[in-house]
């Protein structure tokens, strides 16, 4: 009878010819080394954008062969188009959406006019609706109110985020991670903006070492999601108190709140109720805190591109001056067609139909995950999304890139932990990343898409459990060199 086959590059073999205990660990060791090892990071790595930044900040090339654009760079591209990028690659397009669940964003449609360009500043009427509805639901009865020369109507939040960074001096700038993706091209972009990382807790703000980090090392300006994409959690009550107070002590705090209406509180008596840190403004003209939101998630018409940033007059000013060279100003009809839909009335009716139509969604969606033992540590308290940890997964399907690759090849869309590690410089080595070995999953599809996805999960899982991670890890198809269905 002969001898079993040892595995291949074994160095120490047992006497029995099965692996030793070394070879296992070697082995799991070999897996966990470097990205360099793992095929979905070098596919990551190997777009343009994604690679280590060198230290004299020479442009990335989209070819090496080519001279680029003088004083430009590519700063990478945001998760969800990557990803739509990848999943082009294996067959998806918007033709066949349907056959696909696609748990990484939200598609919805718009109506359609042709008028003169709106002031960089947006449709005065559009500008009093938005300080009229922020005043009605946060700021009754104080004696500072929002008015129009308080707001700025901008074309998405990324031009809100770029408008307010391009008028920004050099100062240090605290960032928190994990949080929304494109806060690492605006930290990449804007020079004058230094990058200063703060530890979150509990996969949110921590104000405590934000207070420390803000004497210690001299932060001018803090910016955050909240609530936080892509944890799912919200600071609110005193500790949003807290933060806003930082504000009258020369910190400029800008809070991204364009998921203020997606809470799901245990009392059924607090359903409707939103947040925002304009409750808590004192002046609405001296106190430093900006405010980005829009139409695009409360509102669910991210198509029409009106948004708008609320803060101090002076600041609204500078905002339309870089706007006119940023963007040029929101598109003239849409902001026309938003007004009836900020009419607090209206608001308030829509906020009770959401929050209660997401909160079973996301119910339904932990119920499920639960079910295949890949439960969520700290649940989500609003958003729309769930921030799931693959730790304890066989790896490789343990990180988020090749757990994305596999879902990949069952017609489903996760994003990535990584591209919440907000990582200007992109120089750390992805599998040292703190949202490696995470996922980001969407609960705003159709519940049918939800299920269909989730059920592609527990097959990829399944699989892994039963030992079939031989088959994980490799054989991906190759990004298309042309996105141009992708328009996010």
């Amino acid at each position: 009878m002969s001898k079993p086959p040892t595995r291949p590059n074994s160095a120490y073999p047992s006497r029995s010819g099965t692996p030793s205990l070394r070879d296992v660990v070697h082995g799991v060791m070999k897996i966990f080394h470097h990205e360099k090892e793992s095929e979905a990071h070098q596919i990551f790595r190997q777009q343009v954008g994604h690679q280590p930044k060198p230290a004299l900040g020479l442009p990335q090339t989209i070819n090496p062969d080519e001279e680029t654009v003088p004083g430009i760079e590519h700063p990478g591209s945001t998760g969800v188009i990557y990803c739509s990028d990848r999943a082009i690659a294996n067959g998806f397009n918007y033709a066949n959406s349907h056959e696909w669940a696609n748990l990484g964003q939200e598609n919805i449609p718009l109506p359609v006019d042709s008028l003169e360009y709106a002031p960089t500043t947006g449709v005065k009427e559009l500008r009093e609706a938005v300080a009229h509805l922020y005043n009605d639901t946060y700021r009754k009865g104080k004696a500072s109110q929002y008015t129009y020369e308080n707001v700025c109507i901008v074309p998405g939040g990324r031009a809100g985020l770029s408008r307010v960074a391009a008028v920004i001096g050099d100062v240090y700038c605290s960032y928190q991670v994990p949080d929304y993706t494109a806060y690492d091209q605006v930290l990449s972009a804007f020079k004058r903006l230094v990058p200063v990382p703060t530890a979150c807790h509990k996969y949110r703000l921590d104000i405590e070492q934000t207070k420390k980090d803000i004497l210690t090392q001299g932060l001018a300006v803090v910016i955050a999601s909240n609530p936080r994409n892509p944890t799912g959690q919200v600071i609110a009550g005193k500790d949003l108190k807290e933060l806003v107070s930082l504000s009258r002590e020369n910190t400029t705090i800008i809070l991204d709140e364009f998921y203020s209406w997606y809470i799901y509180p245990d009392n059924e008596k607090d359903i409707g109720k939103s947040i925002s840190s304009a409750e808590y403004v004192e002046d609405v003209n001296s106190d430093s805190v900006v405010i980005i939101d829009g139409l695009t998630k409360n509102w669910r018409l991210p198509g029409w591109r009106v948004c708008w940033v609320i803060g101090p007059k002076n600041l609204i000013t500078a905002l339309s001056q870089s706007g006119s060279f940023l963007d040029g100003g929101a598109n003239h009809p849409m902001q026309l067609a938003a007004l009836p839909l900020l009419e607090p009335s209206r608001v308030k009716i829509e906020k009770v139909a959401l929050q209660r139509h997401f909160k079973a969604k996301r119910d339904h969606v932990l119920k499920r995950l639960h079910a295949l033992h890949l439960d969520v540590e700290v649940p989500p308290q609003a958003t729309f999304y769930v921030w799931l940890n693959l730790e304890k997964l066989p790896p490789p399907l343990n990180n988020g890139l090749t757990f994305f690759e596999e879902l990949l090849k069952e017609q489903t869309i996760v994003i990535p932990g990584i591209f919440f590690d907000i990582n200007p410089a992109h120089r750390r080595n992805l599998f040292n990343s703190p949202c490696h070995h995470y996922v980001r999953l969407s609960f705003g599809p159709p519940m049918k898409d939800l299920d269909k996805g989730l059920d592609a999960i527990g097959r990829v899982v399944a699989a892994a459990r039963l030992g079939g991670t031989k088959k994980m890890g490799h054989s991906y198809k190759k990004s298309l060199e042309s996105s141009s269905e992708i328009n996010v």
